[in-house]
């Protein structure tokens, strides 16, 4: 299960954290936002310990959702410390999501940390 956060803990949660942290903004009434959940479980376990994954609802987190110029949903925002990395916005099915979320973490900064981010199954792709 994905932890929430709210508008009040996003800094703590996301800025604070000692590895990249994926933020997944969705709404309840995003059928899309639902259907990822699967696809960024799995990717949660696979890189688990190297990853952090939060989601926001962007309905209640409007100042979030302007800050971060929310265009479509479900959004998603891979953050090195309050840096921003990447952007995924455009759901074009699980496999692609799936292969953008590892090039991602193979492309992250070039930190001693980041660089251990390379499970077998993402090397193979």
């Amino acid at each position: 299960m994905v932890l929430s956060v709210s508008e009040r803990t996003f800094a703590q949660e996301v800025f604070q954290a000692s590895t990249p942290v994926l933020v997944h903004f969705w709404a309840p009434w995003c059928g899309l936002c639902r259907a990822i959940d699967p696809t960024l479980a799995t990717f949660e376990a696979q890189w688990a310990g190297k990853v952090k994954l939060l989601g926001v609802n962007a309905d209640q987190s409007l100042k979030l959702a302007n800050t971060y110029r929310l265009t479509s949903l479900p959004t998603l925002i891979l953050f090195e410390g309050d840096r921003v990395l990447f952007r995924f916005e455009q759901y074009q099915g699980r496999e692609e999501l799936r292969r953008t979320l590892d090039s991602w973490m193979l492309a992250a900064p070039n930190s001693p940390q980041t660089q251990r981010l390379q499970p077998q199954e993402a090397l193979n792709r």
